[in-house]
């Protein structure tokens, strides 16, 4: 362990790797609460497994950008630390698993040592920005967007306003009107937009998958490029104070929305300005790291069966605005693939293209920046890796989360059934294989990380019980959904919940039908054309389990009997004093605060006292057994429990002391004042809680 304290040249890195060690060892000590270490270490990248002692890291790629070198570095860690094999994911991450808790310090500073980090790619914070996998050369973009979501990852990280939020937020950026990037289903959604030839951004606002999918609302039609910072700063400091922490499942972006409406919620960002640091952030797009394409001649190749390449070409090319190149799509399947393969693809890119790939939203890799005449020997090397399966981002191409491979909340197969759907559109319908408008996914549970609800077929991992109680695995049927462009989407509706084992033919029916009577219409316009009710009559027949047979009761890709279970967390083994760990918190918030002022960064320090005064004021409300929903509750609640009948003693009611923050410039003399505030109000808290003890 020893090697990182001094590998690694940035400090603020090394102090992340070094406390995640401490907290390692004071949660194995028992010093340290269970869901107070979960929160630190998903905000680190570490997340449990459905498989006890192990651990799953997700590597923090931003918008699917990753270099060659880079790669290496991945792939050299996951033989080191894993099992070798790399998985990605829909938010244009790499997952590697059954990683030694212990080891996870040791892993991150190996993959530091190439600016690859782990940091916020899990837990309750700004997870990965992503980004349309064109973005750079999309014929139809006004201008790349790399840089922008660049910036935005950079100026996020770490930031101690999006460190403890209520749940974690999603923030993506469109190349163009296509909306590839998806933006009606992010908590904010930026599309590419010139307005008098000014760069800007369409900003989306509040949308969301998972159980209850929500379309986001229109923000700014146009805003420009140095004002999404501030625009962001400003929400994430809204949804902060005022968004669900109690309640997981109402614990987003879109719920907040919806209960204080758009007006509401604009409102409440406006009343933030003041604090805002930055009233506008203009962009270095400049500095942004300029493209490097190998100059090579292209090596002679002989392709041996002229029909794969040109079905292959027809599908996996991708047209590129520069003239003279193009990119090619890799499909990859389940998004897992191998460190072995990993390297000789790392090695190909840099020897014959740019040096970089881009993870997709499907879980494909792209390749940019390939010279057309390189086409040939691009398809012959990819052959020698298994890379040249055709269907790229077509009907073929199936998104699926691991589900119940590795995932604790996974409640049936994901991955099972996705690989035996691909099986059966190469069989049966090999014309879907070049279809680039039904798109299937498939999600293991509700929460929709396969994003089964904005698809065209969807399906979504569920349980059915017979009449006798058995449990058998099912999938719920949704149709119609999909993305329409510039912002506007459709969450596909739930039709039908049939056995697992009955899923292939319910796709068989669904094509059939979509064959015989779609005409020249779009699945989801067809779908609309049709209603639901439609689809429910001709698949009803495959809901009865009055006839399930034993094959029923055994999943996808199992041998064994179906059990419904969710994961093992891990556990604390020990009782922890919960007061008291919020109180120490509050403590090291404050020296986040002090540091943060010694390093002149008035905006961080401020509000790391801010989170110091709301937590002690949520550790004695938890003595009280009193609700701790929402940071404004909470500094509601204290007023009314503490300050008002005398127990506490303060200069100001708390309320007025905290929301200084929405009133003052975040200055140095302010930063100073604020952070007295915070210091005498722990004191005071402190003494008050010792008091009660005393007295109890």
């Amino acid at each position: 362990m020893q090697s990182f304290r001094t590998e690694i040249e940035n400090p603020v890195v090394q102090k992340d790797i070094l406390e995640l060690e401490q907290k390692i060892h004071e949660f194995h000590n028992g010093k340290l609460d269970e869901e107070k270490f979960r929160s630190l270490r998903l905000a680190r990248g570490v997340y449990g497994q459905r498989q006890q002692g192990v651990q799953m890291i997700r590597i923090k790629l931003p918008y699917g950008k990753v270099t060659s070198k880079q790669l290496h570095r991945i792939a050299d860690v996951s033989d080191e630390y894993s099992t070798g094999r790399l998985h990605i994911t829909t938010r244009q991450d790499l997952q590697i698993h059954y990683v030694d808790l212990n080891r996870t310090p040791q892993l991150w500073a190996e993959l530091e040592k190439d600016n690859v980090t782990l940091r916020e790619a899990c837990g309750n914070t700004v997870r990965n920005v992503t980004a349309s996998e064109t973005a750079g050369i999309d014929i139809n973009e006004p201008f790349d967007v790399s840089p922008y979501a660049d910036t935005l990852f950079k100026y996020f990280l770490r930031n101690p306003i999006s460190q403890e939020m209520g749940r974690k937020f999603k923030v993506s950026f469109s190349a163009s009107d296509a909306d590839t990037g998806l933006s009606y289903m992010h908590d904010l959604g930026f599309i590419a937009k010139l307005q008098d030839n000014k760069r800007g951004f369409k900003v989306m606002l509040g949308g969301g998958l998972g159980s209850q999918p929500r379309h986001a609302d229109v923000l700014f039609e146009f805003l420009p490029t140095d004002k999404i910072i501030p625009l962001m700063d400003g929400v994430v400091r809204v949804f902060d104070r005022y968004g669900e922490r109690k309640s997981r499942a109402k614990a987003r972006m879109k719920f907040l929305i919806k209960d204080v409406g758009l007006e509401g919620f604009k409102a409440l960002l406006e009343e933030e300005q003041e604090a805002v640091p930055y009233k506008t952030y203009p962009i270095d797009v400049a500095s942004y790291p300029k493209v490097k394409i190998v100059k090579v001649e292209a090596p002679k190749v002989s392709i041996a069966n002229t029909k794969d390449f040109e079905t292959w070409k027809s599908t996996n090319i991708v047209p590129q605005k520069q003239k003279g190149y193009v990119a090619i799509g890799i499909k990859v399947l389940l998004g897992d693939f191998y460190t072995d393969k990993a390297r000789l693809l790392a090695d190909l890119v840099q020897n014959y293209a740019a040096g970089e790939l881009r993870l997709s939203l499907r879980q494909n890799i792209l390749i940019p920046f390939v010279k057309k005449e390189l086409v040939p020997f691009f398809y012959s090397e990819l052959a020698k890796l298994g890379f040249v399966e055709a269907g790229y981002n077509k009907a073929l191409d199936i998104t699926a989360c691991p589900g119940t491979d590795t995932c604790n909340l996974g409640i049936a197969s994901s991955t099972g059934i996705a690989q035996e759907l691909e099986r059966i559109i190469k069989a049966e319908y090999p014309h879907y294989i070049s279809n680039p408008d039904v798109l299937i996914k498939i999600s293991g549970c509700m929460n929709a990380c396969g994003q089964h609800n904005m698809a065209n077929i969807g399906f979504q991992g569920m349980s059915v019980r017979t009449k006798d109680k058995l449990v058998a695995p099912a999938l719920q049927v949704l149709l119609g959904g999909g993305n329409t462009g510039n912002g506007k989407g459709r969450f596909a509706d739930k039709v039908v919940k049939v056995p697992s084992k009955r899923g292939p033919e319910a796709l068989r029916l669904i094509l059939n039908d979509y064959d015989t009577n779609g005409k020249e219409l779009s699945f989801a316009d067809y779908y609309q054309e049709k209603g639901q009710m439609y689809f429910y009559d001709f698949l009803k027949h495959l809901t009865d389990v009055d006839n399930l047979t034993q094959e029923d009761f055994i999943d996808w890709g199992n041998t064994e009997r179906y059990k419904k279970e969710i994961g093992i967390g891990e556990c604390a083994g020990v009782v922890i004093d919960l007061i008291a760990t919020l109180l120490f918190e509050s403590q090291e918030k404050i020296k986040n605060a002090e540091e943060a002022f010694g390093e002149e960064k008035w905006a961080a320090s401020i509000y790391y006292a801010y989170s110091s005064m709301v937590n002690t004021a949520k550790a004695m409300l938890t003595a009280e057994k009193t609700k701790v929903n929402t940071h404004h509750s909470i500094i509601e609640d204290f007023d009314q429990i503490f300050v008002q009948p005398g127990r506490i003693e303060l200069e100001n009611d708390f309320k007025e002391t905290v929301l200084q923050i929405k009133e003052n410039e975040p200055t140095k003399k302010f930063a100073k004042r604020y952070l007295n505030n915070a210091e005498v109000f722990l004191s005071k808290v402190e003494k008050l809680r010792k008091k009660e003890l005393v007295e109890a």
